[in-house]
């Protein structure tokens, strides 16, 4: 009788991972990946939509689901939104990765972990940025403490950016993917369009050039993506909430802009492997944070 593994069966699931802003989601799936796919900055919330990035090999397929931030501020629509994304994600899925930052556990992660109290699909805690605890001495007594807080099935270091641990994590990952046939093609690595992607780009550059400078309310529309001949012609619209806010997009005599579609060209050009022709504009739409049919049509609300 053969004792050989059943090499034809295949696994098929969706991996969350959580956490609350700013601690290193993005930046783990696009290296997850392999490539980028998440839009990252260190401003905190730059993720706003729920995001498949998809890993195939012949017998497993990993989808992984990037969530926004989960955070306390509820103020407006687009807040409520993307918890509720979060919340929605965690009760549908197979495996849960729950990113903490380095020997930090503070009220944005209680607030991650008492969600996950409510499920009771596995856990996996994953210590990032492993790489910057200075005092190594100090991460073993975390461990045991955090080990007491929920029943994690596993804690593992990690290093997001340094890619430490993270072939491990593919594998750990894998343990837990229920049998089903792939729900993807096996060359397809996110269920986003590329529109969708060029947006996330172009707001990843707002991001970056303004930091602190520019609130919250920004975001991008694409009005046109037209492939014409060996050039694919893309016109984005940057969207603000206020007047000054767009002379700040703009800058002095529409340097910013410029230096902003300048860096969002040269990654979308790696992307979509062809040559690009970008064109920006910004425009005032006042509220569009708090306004449900605009958060519609904007893509934030399936």
């Amino acid at each position: 009788m053969s004792t050989n593994p059943d090499t034809t069966k295949t696994h098929c699931g969706l991996i969350a991972i959580v956490g609350r802003p700013n601690v290193g989601k993005s930046t783990l799936l696009n290296h997850l990946l392999k490539q980028k796919l998440s839009i990252t900055s260190r401003k905190p919330q730059t993720t706003r939509h729920r995001i498949l990035g998809i890993s195939s090999d012949q017998q497993h397929q990993c989808i992984y689901v990037d969530t926004p931030g989960l955070h306390a501020n509820q103020e407006k629509t687009l807040n409520r939104v993307m918890n509720d994304t979060v919340v929605s994600v965690v009760n549908d899925v197979d495996v849960i990765l729950f990113l903490i930052e380095k020997t930090n556990f503070n009220e944005g992660d209680k607030r991650v972990l008492e969600l996950l109290k409510n499920t009771k699909t596995p856990v996996l805690l994953l210590i990032n940025k492993i790489d910057l605890v200075k005092d190594k001495n100090t991460l073993l007594p975390h461990i045991d403490k955090l080990a007491k807080q929920h029943d994690f099935v596993e804690i593992v270091p990690v290093s997001a950016l340094g890619g430490h641990n993270l072939e491990n994590i593919e594998n750990l990952v894998k343990n837990y993917l229920p049998e089903s046939e792939f729900l993807f093609p096996e060359d397809q690595i996110t269920d986003r369009s590329s529109r969708f992607l060029a947006a996330e780009l172009i707001r990843e550059k707002v991001t970056r050039q303004l930091g602190d400078e520019l609130p919250y309310e920004v975001t991008v529309e694409i009005e046109k993506f037209q492939q014409e001949g060996a050039v694919l012609h893309i016109h984005g619209l940057i969207l603000v909430d206020k007047p000054g806010q767009k002379r700040i997009v703009v800058g002095k005599d529409g340097d910013r802009l410029k230096r902003i579609g300048s860096s969002a060209r040269e990654d979308m050009e790696a992307a979509f492997e062809t040559k690009v022709m970008l064109n920006l504009w910004v425009k005032v739409k006042s509220g569009w944070a708090d306004d449900e049919r605009a958060l519609q049509s904007l893509g934030y609300m399936d």
